[in-house]
């Protein structure tokens, strides 16, 4: 398909352009509805539900915190992820991290 722009008039060239603007965005949409209906079919064929194929994890609930900062006990840590400075500090100064246990 070829389109000659040389030839096309302000307002066709605008249009075009509108036109484009909209398949642009609305392109992903398109490309995700597609996918998500290949995928019914597969589970189809093979006697499924796509829902029942597709498992979600439960949400993490809080977890209490299980070291405190003994120059600041507003300060906590639960001991997962990266560590806070106070607890390095605490740690490079000789000290074990049980000391920090609350």
């Amino acid at each position: 398909m070829s389109i000659d722009l040389d030839n096309m008039s302000l307002r066709e060239l605008r249009d075009l352009r509108n036109k484009l603007d909209r398949a642009i965005s609305t392109f992903e949409e398109r490309r995700k509805r597609e996918a998500l209906a290949a995928a019914e079919t597969a589970a189809r064929e093979f006697g499924f539900n796509l829902a029942d194929l597709t498992v979600t994890k439960a949400a993490r609930g809080k977890v209490a915190p299980k070291y405190a900062n003994p120059s600041d006990p507003e300060q906590t840590w639960t001991g997962r992820g990266r560590k806070p400075r106070w607890v390095q500090e605490v740690l490079d100064a000789g000290k074990p991290l049980e000391s920090l246990e609350i």
